[in-house]
């Protein structure tokens, strides 16, 4: 199978779409009043009905056409959220990829208490191999100490309000360079706290990925 050939979303892990698995996990959690799923127009119809058709998740779950960007797309979700939900300081918003089907509950109920706790958070792993900073793409410049160095995963999570704030403060310019909701509060100043991670939670990114995402389903 060509992993170009469909959103990697929905192509085949263990006998469904990985969406599902993505969606069977945040299901899991009881602390949501909702799930909202942001696909391509495209895919719309095809999303609600594999999610119709499910049958499993027990929870609400809304399809909404993404945005140009990750950014984008999150602030599409946080009106849908605010048109069916209302406005409240209380609201919290996990983000995370579709395509990072194994995310552990733990790691979901960490990014909801740490958004409550602090407002925004991220969630990171330590970095394990050395970091090379080099503008031209020729030459290194410099090597962070790794020791403060992180690799960023999601869920990333927020009181909606302060995202909402974030977001606002920026210029469209920096709209369109800040496509890391993180990375945007951070332009803002507010302060991101940060989550531990795991090096299970894969990003489904390349073929390299999906083979070994075809291996850990059984498992995870």
């Amino acid at each position: 199978m060509n992993i170009e050939s469909m959103p990697k979303q929905f192509l085949p892990l263990g006998g469904k779409p990985v969406l599902l698995h993505t969606l069977e996990k945040f299901a899991l959690c009881n602390r949501f009043d909702a799930i909202f799923v942001g696909v391509h127009k495209d895919w719309i119809s095809f999303t609600e009905k594999l999610v119709a058709e499910s049958g499993v998740l027990g929870i609400p779950v809304f399809v909404v056409e993404g945005g140009s960007d990750r950014t984008g797309t999150i602030m599409r979700i946080v009106d849908a959220i605010e048109e069916s939900y209302g406005e409240s300081d209380d609201h919290v918003i996990v983000t995370h990829d579709s395509v990072r089907p194994f995310v552990s509950l733990e790691i979901i109920e960490a990014n909801i208490d740490a958004a409550f706790s602090s407002g925004a958070c991220d969630t990171v792993i330590s970095a394990t191999d050395t970091i090379v900073c080099s503008e031209d793409g020729w030459f290194i410049e410099s090597i962070p100490d790794r020791s403060h160095m992180y690799q960023g995963q999601t869920p990333q999570s927020f009181r909606i309000p302060l995202l909402r704030r974030a977001y606002e403060l920026l210029s469209d310019d920096e709209r369109e360079r800040l496509t890391d909701a993180c990375g945007m509060l951070s332009k803002s100043g507010i302060p991101v706290q940060l989550v531990e991670g795991s090096v299970s939670n894969i990003k489904l990114t390349t073929i390299m990925d999906y083979k070994m995402a075809q291996a850990m389903v059984e498992t995870y």
